[in-house]
């Protein structure tokens, strides 16, 4: 169970590595596009292998296309909503994040975060290793998130110290869906299990193709796609030999 948590607090603490990077070392706006489009292509695999893949070998076709379906729904609701409250560009370093809110994008942090880390959780109960692939996805993808928001927010007047809050409180929420996913779904049926790890893909997909994609392409441009593709060829790999 303390496994679970463990996990989880590892993935979420590369979004406070990446708020202190921004802090303290000048990073171009460029490498910080070639890290979120690495990491693009590395949660579209975890999604695909690690996520809809058993979901659909242990629970079947129903269960893992209505998880699907409705994660990728509610992420783009409560995206959209948190969009229309000022996180829109919560993944941005350039000027147009210093007008996003910093609790909207907190929040929206937080609905990126969520179901990623229950299915850290989630994945000890197929065995006593945690998905190696899922976790290291996850850290990849939360790095450019901590630099380009942190950017933003500092842009928009937010002290270091209320910076550095934000993103304590986004690793303690990480570090408790981990082990809540790991507590609560312990003795879940398969169907149960399949539909949540479907849910959790259906948002992290929903999640890559409205904000990370294009906001990578902005930052790295014309590079981006073959960037992504070596991120997915990674994540192929770690998931044929994890």
């Amino acid at each position: 169970m303390w496994n679970a948590a463990m996990w989880g607090g590892i993935s979420g603490s590369a979004v406070l590595i990446g708020a202190l990077a921004a802090m303290f070392i000048p990073i171009r706006k460029k490498i910080i596009g070639y890290i979120m489009a690495f990491g693009t292509g590395v949660l579209i695999g975890a999604a695909a292998y690690e996520l809809l893949g058993d979901s659909l070998n242990s629970g079947g076709v129903i269960p893992t296309s209505i998880g699907f379906v409705a994660g990728a729904f509610i992420f783009t609701f409560f995206n959209y909503i948190v969009s229309k409250k000022g996180a829109a560009e919560r993944k941005r370093s350039e000027q147009k994040a210093a007008t996003s809110g910093g609790i909207a994008i907190f929040i929206g942090t937080i609905i990126d975060a969520i179901p990623e880390s229950i299915m850290i959780g989630a994945s000890l109960l197929e065995g006593q290793s945690v998905s190696f692939l899922l976790v290291i996805a996850i850290f990849i993808s939360n790095i450019p998130e901590g630099l380009s928001s942190t950017a933003g927010m500092k842009d928009n007047g937010y002290s270091k110290q209320k910076i550095l809050i934000l993103w304590i409180a986004v690793l303690a929420i990480s570090t408790f869906a981990s082990w809540s996913g790991y507590f609560f779904l312990d003795g879940a049926s398969e169907a149960v299990m399949a539909s949540i790890a479907a849910f959790a893909g259906g948002g992290i997909i929903a999640m890559v193709a409205s904000t990370m994609m294009p906001e990578a392409y902005d930052d790295s441009g014309s590079t981006t796609g073959l960037i992504t593709s070596l991120g997915l060829l990674v994540s192929l790999l770690l998931n044929n030999f994890s």
